[in-house]
């Protein structure tokens, strides 16, 4: 209902865990929106489906709905390629937000749910040399770029924090994500932390989340 609200967004179906992959695959929608926990089958579930039903470029853009009692499980989701994680009471006007940035190719992070799922995914690491390595061959702009893509900033957030066309980030965000060999926004801002570029923001302690 939220989201058929919104104009310019279409919802072309909806179901449970069990008719999920069917259902994509007869609609092919741009993003899907799914539930960690489903009575008869769960989103991780549905998730790894999906990747097999829909490998590379014809997955969709998927977010995972939660809530604070499903943090063991948002490291699996990261994984297996979430683009986005959403409280599931997020505010009407940001759900529809999301979805529109998911659609474009963005990552949508709620900044609760990216404080645990950064945390959580660093303090299990055991390798931030690798991090380090991986981030080396970026540019030094490309670094400052993904710094705050790690803080959970959207495209247009970062070009007015770097005064840069929107576009611009675009491209790099892009050139980083392919640098960094295929990574998703989510598992890109996992990386910066690991590596340590990440010195502010919605998963530092005392960050002020923006609207």
């Amino acid at each position: 209902m939220i989201l058929g609200a919104a104009a310019d967004i279409e919802v072309v179906a909806d179901c449970g865990g069990a008719q999920a992959v069917e259902t994509v695959l007869a609609h092919r929608p741009d993003v899907v929106m799914l539930d960690i926990r489903m009575p008869d089958v769960d989103g991780l579930t549905v998730l790894n489906r999906l990747k097999t039903a829909l490998p590379g470029a014809q997955m969709p853009a998927v977010t995972m709905l939660t809530t604070f009692d499903t943090d063991e499980y948002l490291a699996t989701a990261l994984r297996d390629g979430a683009a986005g994680f959403l409280l599931k009471d997020t505010d009407p006007e940001q759900l529809a937000q999301a979805v529109r940035i998911l659609a474009a190719g963005g990552g949508a992070l709620d900044p609760t749910v990216t404080r645990t799922v950064i945390g959580g995914y660093v303090e299990g690491a055991d390798d931030s040399q690798q991090a380090r390595r991986a981030v080396s061959g970026l540019t030094n702009r490309e670094r400052e770029v993904l710094s705050l893509l790690g803080q959970g900033l959207s495209n247009a957030t970062i070009a007015a924090r770097m005064h840069l066309a929107h576009g611009t980030v675009k491209d790099h965000v892009s050139a980083i994500l392919s640098k960094l060999g295929g990574l998703n926004r989510v598992q890109a801002a996992v990386l910066a932390e690991r590596a340590g570029l990440v010195t502010d923001g919605p998963n530092r302690p005392g960050a002020r989340r923006e609207g």
